[in-house]
């Protein structure tokens, strides 16, 4: 009994130096994530309920930034308007962009690699604010792409100077970004097996046939992954919006982002930008539930298996 009793101590004494040794070496994330993720996130929820304008102390004012927001304040009916537009169009073009380049480097062609990394080369670069400059320079009046369409005798377009047009223009730059969606999309294509491609020629199967029959039902879960996180990406979109068109022409680029930003650092209202914030988490939140929820009817998983 004494034996077994100390070699259960011993066990528990090993135990107890592996969880410290454990969280030592987890800390640093942890102390991270506290102050820079969790404090924020809890300090925002706080002013949110407050007036702060970073020049005086914060005074709680319950949900008087809630309710101005939705009853005196036009700017966020227009910003969230013509981000649920750029979103609309921005997050399904992409993927369907990126599924058909996707689908076109899964084919057996000579220097299929070197042509992967190229198209993978403007998700290196992101949203940053070079891109974006490029982006207004190219689709100016008198950019290289009105320069384009004019020697192929096409009436130039006003890309960013319509309010019709510049909200799609703003989505090319997303949709150019493509290239994380386009590798998961690749590996979903590398998984399916080849059997069933077979069995498709066997059974007189069109090309096309194979494709909505066999690929796309076997990519719904790497479809559904890239949309949700396509769609969270979109809502916070700001970069594009800030530096290729300011949020013009009449308002028409004014995204959800910009709004933000406007409110808390140009009008240094920091604890209504803090509400807005949280109403557009509150948006992708019931967004993403939604999209879970429906993911039943049309995510396909070989083991038959729920989210």
């Amino acid at each position: 009994m004494a034996i077994s009793k100390t070699k259960k101590s011993t066990k528990k004494g090993i135990g107890l130096k592996d969880d410290i040794r454990a969280f030592f070496y987890l800390s640093p994330w942890i102390i991270g994530f506290a102050v820079f993720q969790l404090y924020p996130l809890i300090a925002s929820l706080f002013y949110s309920f407050t007036n702060l304008d970073l020049m005086n102390v914060p005074k709680f004012i319950g949900i008087k930034n809630y309710v101005d927001m939705f009853t005196k304040d036009p700017d966020f009916i227009i910003s969230l308007k013509a981000t649920i537009k750029y979103v609309l169009f921005a997050v399904p073009a992409k993927l369907v962009f990126a599924l058909f380049i996707a689908v076109l480097l899964n084919m057996k062609i000579r220097a299929v690699n070197f042509f992967r990394t190229v198209y993978y080369i403007p998700s290196i670069m992101g949203g940053s604010v070079a891109v974006a400059i490029l982006w207004k320079i190219m689709f100016a009046k008198d950019g290289i792409v009105n320069k384009f369409i004019a020697y192929v005798h096409i009436p130039s377009i006003d890309w960013l100077g319509s309010p019709n047009i510049a909200i799609y223009t703003l989505g090319l730059l997303v949709v150019w970004q493509f290239g994380s969606s386009m590798v998961l999309f690749l590996a979903g294509l590398k998984q399916i097996p080849n059997e069933f491609y077979e069995a498709g020629v066997v059974d007189g199967a069109s090309r096309p046939r194979m494709f909505f029959s066999i690929t796309l039902p076997m990519l719904t879960p790497i479809l559904f992954f890239n949309l949700v996180m396509q769609m969270i990406s979109a809502f916070q979109e700001f970069t594009s919006a800030f530096v290729v068109t300011n949020g013009g022409p009449l308002k028409s680029t004014y995204l959800y982002g910009m709004k933000l930003y406007t409110e808390g650092f140009s009008h240094f209202k920091m604890g209504y930008a803090s509400a807005l914030s949280w109403v557009l988490f509150a948006i992708i939140f019931v967004l993403t539930i939604i999209i879970f929820k429906t993911s039943d009817n049309w995510v396909y998983y070989e083991d038959g298996g729920k989210l």
